[in-house]
């Protein structure tokens, strides 16, 4: 029997890149999958493919509390449950933070850490009547080690983190989890895509690539035994924790890095403008 046959898995950002994975493998594996994410047609066609009878599309804007409630009541009136919640969905902007325009940096707030914590706190309710169900938090390595030009987006994973660990702690005994999934980069358009390649640091190029594939992998086994956290690459997980620890390596750190950085950014760069 696979692991998460009959159970209803709600996946936000899910209409591409580590969602659109998700969405995927946790179908494989017999789960009724809802999907949600801004874009209708992306949702309508990967529902289709997956099957409707086992995914319901849900046009969905995290950062309206209201679209929140009614993601989770669609869940809740098609298929009875909401077994685990997969908050995925990220927005970034880079620059230097004074630059950025207030309603970009609100943006970010909202989707990366208002959402996750609203739908967190609206499933809550459900979970615990059911005695069981898992959250899965997607944070990343920018919360583990302070990114220039990336400071909204690494302040509100940090967040996001501290929130997920806070809160499996009040779970104890209670059937729900709490887990966060922690990757470096990963090769989406997030990173690598042509409109925004340009602007993501070099540094970011300098930590090991992942696929979306791999990440979804660690959110199901996250999913399946509610691990607290799983990062990837771990290796870059322990450098980031020691970074942030350490200022003074940090600061030896940079420079070696974002050298590499600059000569692997350069064969991305060519990559996407093929």
């Amino acid at each position: 029997m696979s692991r998460f046959e009959g159970k209803t898995v709600v996946i936000t950002g899910a209409s591409s890149g580590i969602g659109e994975s998700c969405a995927r493998k946790f179908v494989e594996e017999g789960a009724r999958v809802v999907l949600a994410a801004r874009s209708k047609e992306a949702l309508d066609r990967l529902s289709s493919e997956l099957g409707s009878e086992v995914t319901q599309s849900v046009p969905t804007d995290i950062a309206n509390v209201g679209e929140c409630k009614h993601l989770l009541q669609e869940a809740i009136s098609r298929f009875g449950s909401i077994d685990v919640l997969v908050n995925n969905a990220g927005r970034n902007s880079r620059g230097e933070f004074e630059n950025l325009p207030l309603e970009e940096v609100l943006q970010i707030i909202a989707v990366n850490l208002q959402a996750p914590m609203v739908l967190t706190r609206l499933a809550l309710p459900t979970m615990r009547t059911q005695g069981s169900g898992t959250v899965v938090n997607i944070a990343s390595l920018a919360g583990r080690f302070p990114l220039d030009d990336e400071a909204t987006y690494s302040a509100t994973k940090f967040a996001l983190r501290i929130f997920s660990f806070a809160v499996a702690e009040e779970l104890r005994d209670t059937g729900v989890r709490m887990c966060v999934v922690s990757p470096g980069p990963v090769d989406t358009g997030f990173i690598t895509d042509p409109s925004v390649i340009d602007s993501v640091p070099p540094i970011v190029f300098a930590q090991p690539m992942s696929t979306a594939d791999e990440i979804a992998d660690l959110v199901l086994e996250s999913a399946a035994d509610g691990a607290r956290e799983r990062t990837k690459p771990a290796f870059s997980g322990k450098l980031a924790t020691l970074g942030y620890l350490v200022p003074s390596m940090r600061r030896v750190l940079m420079p070696v890095m974002e050298r590499k950085g600059v000569r692997v950014k350069k064969k991305y760069v060519e990559r996407a403008r093929r």
